[in-house]
């Protein structure tokens, strides 16, 4: 039977968007940390993508279990 919002897999949705979320702060991170280990000189549009990148990731893998767990769920 299909609930409110379709036949939605949200445990799957929980997984993958947290694991996405991770992904983004990693990617950040290890961005940062190489570019500042390296010394290169890379303009400030880059370190801002950078950065930006680590606060969605957190972002992203906090709320999303949440949303996707506990919030959309009980509204079917």
């Amino acid at each position: 039977m299909a609930g409110r919002y379709g036949d939605i897999d949200y445990p799957t949705l929980t997984k993958r968007s947290f694991l996405l979320g991770l992904a983004l702060f990693a990617l950040g991170a290890l961005g940062e940390f190489a570019l500042s280990s390296t010394g290169l000189v890379v303009p400030g549009w880059e370190h801002t993508v950078l950065v930006d990148a680590e606060w969605v990731g957190v972002g992203l893998a906090l709320c999303s279990p949440f949303v996707f767990g506990i919030l959309l769920p009980l509204t079917e």
